[in-house]
């Protein structure tokens, strides 16, 4: 009883501005049971799972105050460095061989598989604190707002620690439940990590060749298409109706729509290219750019536009200033706006 108590005013301190009182009670056996039948999950493997796993009040509390919620102006800064792009340089630089052959395999740019690890986990280097087992059990069965995906993900993380053979109460990452150098959930561990070194084992932990290679495979299975434009600025020649800010990720408007509200790009399309306008708070008012499907793949990795646009801007900075620090040799051809 103690314990409870002691959670429950951790909870209230953690979340201030929940108006409902988190129930602290474990998952019941139907709710195990029926997520065990609808994840494939042997239930007696999830039941010991949920029994090693510990509600965490801090992770819902990182999950009110998620960094997208920044202006892009104030986000930008924090993944678009000089720090984080001469890391950048200096990681395709000693990992030049394998990002060249997952470039050449999977048809998807160094540059871009670069900048994801930069913006996840600078290369490696930050890969997240939190235990993997407690973010997802807490979120999967404390967190009701997500909790459906959050609980699929605590069963698919169990089938992983079967397959992998990893160490579930070891394995730290974000607040979310991502892990591993590309920071994957638990079921795009199982779907898209390769074994990109041939060694037997999926390491998206300790081992840069899978890692390189995993979020690579993710990319050009979400359709990544090799040498087409990503976004690119627009400039807005009349007042932009909100009717036509992009809200889902996907690019669903013509390029001929924009065009008519008077929106002018630098190279811009055919009329009936599929697109997305993005309005970003810049610190005088909106910026305004037109995405297109790469940007939208992108966006299957995190769907926030400001995470997509600092992954991309990344990117090109990365490329431009390795390109700068090599001898002359063929670079893959930038088009306007992309890769």
């Amino acid at each position: 009883m103690l314990r409870r108590a002691t959670l429950s005013l951790l909870l209230a301190a953690a979340l201030p501005a929940m108006a409902e009182p988190i129930a602290t009670a474990a998952p019941s056996t139907a709710t195990l049971t029926r997520l065990a039948e609808r994840q494939a999950v042997p239930l007696d493997q999830l039941q010991a799972a949920a029994g090693a796993a510990r509600l965490n009040p801090e992770i819902l509390a990182l999950m009110q105050r998620p960094w997208e919620a920044k202006p892009w102006y104030q986000y930008r800064p924090l993944f678009v460095t000089e720090q984080r792009i001469q890391a950048g340089v200096r990681f395709w630089q000693e990992n030049s061989e394998l990002l060249n052959r997952a470039e050449q395999t999977y048809r998807v740019p160094a540059a871009l598989i670069t900048a994801i690890l930069g913006v996840e986990t600078a290369y490696g280097k930050q890969m997240g604190r939190h235990g993997v087992l407690d973010s997802l059990y807490t979120l999967g069965f404390y967190y009701p707002e997500r909790a459906d995906f959050f609980a699929k993900e605590f069963a698919q993380l169990v089938l992983l620690g079967q397959e992998e053979g990893l160490p579930l109460r070891a394995l730290k990452g974000s607040y979310a439940g991502a892990m591993g150098m590309g920071q994957f959930m638990p079921s795009s561990y199982r779907h898209y990590a390769v074994d990109f070194d041939g060694d037997g084992k999926r390491d998206l932990f300790n081992n840069k060749a899978d890692a390189i290679g995993s979020v690579a495979n993710y990319f050009a299975e979400h359709g990544w298409r090799w040498h087409e434009p990503v976004v690119e600025p627009a400039k807005a020649t009349m007042p932009v109706p909100d009717s036509l800010i992009g809200k889902a990720p996907e690019p669903t408007l013509t390029w001929q729509t924009l065009s008519d509200a008077g929106l002018r790009l630098a190279t811009p399309p055919d009329a009936k290219t599929k697109v997305r306008l993005l309005a970003l708070d810049q610190a005088d008012g909106p910026g305004y750019w037109v995405a297109r499907h790469n940007f939208y793949v992108i966006n299957r990795y995190n769907r926030s536009p400001l995470y997509g646009m600092a992954v991309y801007q990344l990117s090109q900075a990365i490329q431009d200033a390795y390109a700068a620090q090599q001898t002359p040799h063929p670079q893959p051809d930038l088009v306007a706006g992309g890769l």
